[in-house]
């Protein structure tokens, strides 16, 4: 089985019209003002899943300043979780600093979404202000049976690109002990900071409820950061994203190929984890 834990869908008239919606919304206008960052519907991404063999796929809108945009947005991931019950899942996607984000993650929930996310401090970091801002609608999810919760995360070094935060690993870090007995989806590696797993004291019981998605892999890193996940002892908390429309499927399965994980390894990235995580 094949799980794509980490894809995005808009609402049709986002996809029509991006611009449209770039008042007021930095966050949307900073990753999607250039025509080249491409913007999809359910019936794309239910055409890609087809095409490359993808069974399952999570699916997410966007952090969107304006509550009616995020109600849109999250309407539409609820009605293409209803309308393929048993090829889509949906996560509720909201501005965590919005002071409704507890009520429509709860909204979301009892809709039939299985989380929340992608959720993302994309000018701030994870800072103290955005942990505070996070704290009820972790409550949220741990009172509704422990549901997953997928935050932007990035590395703190490098290139720059469009969505790159200023997070740092130590705020990724206290991400996770602050929230310790939430299940917490790191995107995007989770900056790297998996290969503290490896130190002999503490990291690995602030990890312990901490997974980590493939998503944007082939723009960040080599195909060996699979072989270092899989010495970092993180094997079964790894999570097959795209980031679709992103990217497609098949580039990330040829990069599993040229690592030297085992196959046993790649099924529990391409779908066991996911099915463990998401029931």
């Amino acid at each position: 089985m094949i799980i794509d834990s980490h894809t995005h869908i808009f609402p049709e008239q986002v996809k029509q019209d991006r611009s449209r919606y770039f008042e007021n919304e930095p966050e949307f206008k900073l990753l999607y003002q250039s025509s080249k960052a491409a913007i999809s519907n359910i019936v794309e991404l239910m055409e890609s899943m087809d095409t490359h063999q993808v069974d399952i796929s999570v699916i997410c809108g966007f952090p969107w300043r304006n509550p009616e945009y995020t109600r849109q947005n999250n309407d539409v991931i609820i009605e293409s979780v209803q309308k393929y019950p048993t090829r889509i899942k949906g996560l509720a996607c909201f501005d965590a600093t919005w002071e409704g984000a507890a009520h429509e993650t709860q909204r979301c929930i009892d809709a039939g979404l299985c989380g929340a996310g992608e959720l993302a401090f994309y000018l701030s970091g994870i800072d103290k202000t955005a942990l505070a801002c996070l704290d009820p609608v972790m409550e949220v999810l741990r009172d509704n049976g422990g549901l997953p919760c997928m935050i932007h995360t990035n590395e703190p070094v490098g290139h720059p690109y469009p969505g790159k935060t200023p997070v740092t690993l130590e705020q990724i870090y206290s991400l996770a002990k602050t929230f310790p007995d939430n299940k917490i989806i790191l995107a995007h590696w989770g900056g790297g900071i998996f290969f503290y797993n490896i130190m002999k004291k503490e990291t690995k019981d602030v990890f312990k409820n901490i997974w980590y998605d493939t998503a944007a892999s082939l723009f960040l890193y080599d195909p060996q950061i699979y072989d270092l996940a899989a010495t970092a002892g993180i094997m079964e908390k790894v999570l097959f994203g795209t980031d679709f429309p992103l990217l497609k499927p098949d580039r990330y399965y040829k990069d599993m190929d040229n690592s030297n994980i085992t196959p046993l390894q790649k099924q529990q990235v391409l779908g066991e984890n996911a099915a463990v995580l998401f029931r």
